[in-house]
């Protein structure tokens, strides 16, 4: 309004004063005067919106928690979580369980449950019970193909050298099997079930083997490798861990590495999948003392201990 009435006596000025006041009025337009008092008008008539009423908010501790439980647990519904909440310590309403998984685009329990299960779900059930082979190959420095054949634990990730050839007929592998139900004797779980893929060395034999002693096996799909993901991941750790630093020369070259490989690997090799543990769990040394350090493959590996003081 002051600017309004400004131009207004500028523009009595610029009549009574001749040009040297017309050329102020070149600062704002009439117009702009008319739009700053528009929204000065706006203004006084827009009130504060009140705030909104209704429960606050719970904490995000609390929201986190409810759809922890939600997560671990796909076929709880509302009031069962509600449940789960009050023995906690927390006093919470199914509407406030409902109003925060909607708010996280999770589905009510019987949905859940179905979009929750999963292959990894499953298998961990039954992991205790089951074992994983393949075979892998190794050029020598002479460039001869070696085969090797390994069995591993799928709940530990202990590891089982079965043996290096150059011809993995169906009279070797089928010793393999024998030999490898020779050590599983010595173990307190029992194996049901063998996963490997659909290679031809695995033979009617071999396969007779363990369905003697009662062990189902699982064909992978074709070209499905994550199908065996234990076996070959073990793969990629003794590739990039011990066989790319080496040059093997013979057969039996290979076989000592890998066993050496193998102590280490179920012994004293931290695993992640395992909190940091070894397949065969290590006890833990003393807080205090000297470490020592042992190579393994010659110092490609190295073995750190605590010796007590």
């Amino acid at each position: 309004m002051l600017l309004a009435l400004t131009a207004v006596r500028i523009k009595n000025r610029a009549r009574a004063g001749g040009q040297r006041f017309k050329d102020s009025l070149l600062l704002f337009k009439p117009a702009t005067v008319l739009h700053w008092h528009r929204e000065l008008v706006k203004r006084k008539w827009t009130f504060q919106r009140r705030a909104s009423v209704g429960r606050p908010r719970i904490d995000a501790e609390l929201e986190a928690l409810i759809v922890r439980l939600a997560k671990e647990n796909p076929g709880l519904g509302y009031a069962k979580l509600q449940g789960e909440l009050g023995k906690l310590g927390y006093n919470v309403g199914i509407s406030t369980v409902r109003d925060v998984l909607k708010r996280h685009h999770m589905l009510p329990a019987p949905e859940r449950d179905r979009t929750h299960s999963n292959w990894r779900t499953f298998l961990n059930h039954y992991q205790t019970q089951m074992l994983a082979c393949d075979f892998f190959t190794i050029e020598t420095v002479f460039l001869k193909t070696v085969y090797v054949l390994f069995f591993i634990e799928v709940s530990t990730r202990r590891v089982y050298l079965a043996g290096c050839t150059s011809q993995p007929d169906s009279g070797w592998v089928t010793q393999q099997a024998r030999q490898l139900l020779w050590q599983l004797q010595d173990i307190d779980s029992p194996k049901y079930f063998l996963i490997h893929d659909r290679d031809t060395k695995f033979t009617v034999s071999f396969k007779t083997v363990f369905a003697a002693e009662g062990i189902e096996m699982i064909l992978t799909p074709y070209r499905a490798p994550n199908a065996n993901a234990f076996a070959e991941r073990w793969v990629r750790s003794v590739r990039q861990e011990c066989l790319d630093r080496l040059l093997i020369i013979n057969q039996a070259h290979l076989r000592r590495v890998l066993r050496e490989y193998v102590d280490y690997y179920n012994a004293a090799r931290p695993h992640q999948g395992l909190q940091q543990q070894a397949p065969i769990p290590f006890p833990r040394g003393p807080a205090m003392g000297p470490v020592s350090c042992r190579d393994v493959l010659g110092g490609i590996l190295h073995d750190y201990r605590r010796e007590a003081a």
